[in-house]
């Protein structure tokens, strides 16, 4: 009888194991078939991504943490000058809410300081004096001055926009996309970080805002630092070769599938893969963050801080040459927008930092012929209200949050060229005319990669989620025919 009986348990030991096997290559063999897209995906019901033909197959997104304000940016204004010092009329401040900063002022007097606005290019957008070389650029881009968020926070504004929540713990922009579509290189990650920093202080960012949340860990966002060790803990110890480390990868290798042949825990398979991922990048990351082939000119277009390592035109360069070697989602950070107190000086040393930087990479693009395929966005977490905070003179003043209408531009494929969309009040206060929110930004990003943001979702803990929550709606308004 004890014959049988450990006759019967090896027959089903043996079974379990051909069972766990197969579907293990089964899985490898799909991810394959599926161009990129990982298993989960297609376990979850997203195989059939995309949904249809997209007309973005990269992005880079130009971030502006702390918010700049688009009243000395894009927004032109005219009757803030003319009013400078009188109060903002009642019927359009009404009941909104406004923060702790500012709640307890007993007036909120119109402010502009000395900056003077132009109509340039066949569009006739308007531009700020201090952002000169955005000149060239604007019958690239669609301008979209109507952006709006419930968020009146940094943090939980930022959350927002790159999470489509305020709470942490949703996955980011970038991770959704990496877990949609896949790497167009294999060598490389498919989400990539570069931070960089304007002017002193400003708001932090935390790893949340390129994190996978409950999507597998090998979608995050992989920030690349500047210095020797672009990746921390990349590189092998000293005397560690890469003959030793293949054989150790390939060790590890076995002892997570003997694990998982146990456990039927997907989490291993995702570990493995972020190893095999980093021994790959311990060759492609030097070779695509090597700067010595780039030519003078490249680094004179770009700007005087391009040579900088860590610097925001520095970062832009490297975009273009992620974005070249087949990186999917590129996210910059430029902190130094939160300007409550002497705004006019500070936002003219922050539009230097970002101004030719963020034109030169539309230029460098458009030459490349990449501009056709490649989506490039340029904005903050909300803008600034159009009454003084603190000390009112020309001079010097500053802004409070406000996140009832802000700019953003976005450039590249699938958007229209030299087009300014929506419309603010006088005051720039409320919008009047094509609200944009930003699930419907999340929704148009999406819709551009080819993408059904309602169609795009992960079940996770009894529900189903995605970038857009329950809302959103794609702005054809923005969209080229």
């Amino acid at each position: 009888m004890s014959n049988k009986f450990d006759q019967l348990v090896s027959g089903l030991n043996r079974r379990v194991f051909m069972q766990n096997s197969l579907y293990s290559l089964g899985a490898t063999a799909l991810t394959s078939l599926l161009g990129g897209n990982s298993i989960e995906n297609f376990m979850n019901g997203n195989s059939d991504l995309p949904h249809f033909s997209p007309k973005v197959k990269r992005i880079i997104y130009l971030f502006q943490s702390g918010a700049p304000s688009q009243l000395e940016l894009f927004d032109y204004k005219p009757k803030l000058k003319e009013m400078f010092g009188q109060e903002l009329p009642a019927s359009i401040r009404g009941n909104q809410r406004v923060t702790g900063m500012t709640s307890n002022q007993r007036s909120f007097p119109l402010a502009m300081g000395d900056f003077s606005f132009q109509q340039y290019g066949q569009s006739g957008a308007w531009l700020s004096n201090i952002m000169p070389h955005h000149e060239k650029i604007v019958d690239d881009v669609t301008f979209i001055k109507t952006m709006h968020t419930e968020a009146i926070n940094h943090d939980p504004a930022v959350t927002f926009v790159q999470t489509g929540s305020q709470q942490a713990g949703r996955p980011s922009m970038g991770s959704w996309v990496s877990y949609g579509l896949g790497s167009e290189n294999k060598n490389l990650p498919d989400f990539v970080v570069l931070l960089s920093r304007g002017i002193p202080g400003g708001q932090p960012l935390y790893a949340k805002l390129w994190g996978s949340g409950f999507l597998p860990s090998k979608h995050q966002g992989v920030m690349f630092r500047s210095g020797d060790e672009p990746v921390l803990y990349l590189n092998d110890p000293k005397g560690i070769d890469r003959d030793s480390r293949r054989r150790m990868l390939n060790y590890l290798e076995k002892l997570h599938q003997h694990q998982y042949e146990k456990t039927n825990d997907e989490s291993l398979h995702s570990r493995m893969a972020q190893y095999e991922m980093a021994f790959r990048m311990q060759m492609s990351v030097p070779e695509s963050l090597d700067m010595s082939d780039e030519p003078d000119y490249i680094f004179d277009e770009y700007g005087e801080q391009a040579r900088t390592p860590g610097s925001f035109a520095y970062n832009c360069i490297l975009a273009r040459k992620l974005a070249e070697s087949g990186v999917r989602f590129i996210q910059l950070y430029q902190m130094g927008w939160d300007m409550h107190g002497n705004l006019p000086n500070q936002i003219r040393q922050m539009a230097k930092t970002v101004d030719q930087p963020s034109a030169a990479l539309i230029t460098d693009l458009k030459r490349r012929g990449m501009l056709d395929d490649t989506l490039v966005i340029w904005g903050g977490e909300f803008g600034r209200g159009c009454y003084s905070q603190g000390k009112l003179t020309p001079e010097v003043y500053g802004r409070d949050h406000h996140p009832r209408c802000f700019t953003i531009w976005m450039a590249g494929a699938g958007v229209k060229q030299g087009h300014t969309y929506g419309q603010t009040d006088d005051f720039g206060y409320n919008i009047v005319k094509d609200p944009v929110h930003v699930h419907d930004f999340q929704a148009t990003v999406l819709h551009l990669l080819g993408i059904d943001h309602e169609r795009f979702t992960q079940k996770f803990q009894g529900r189903r989620y995605r970038l857009t929550d329950v809302h959103g709606h794609v702005v054809k308004g923005v969209l080229s025919a």
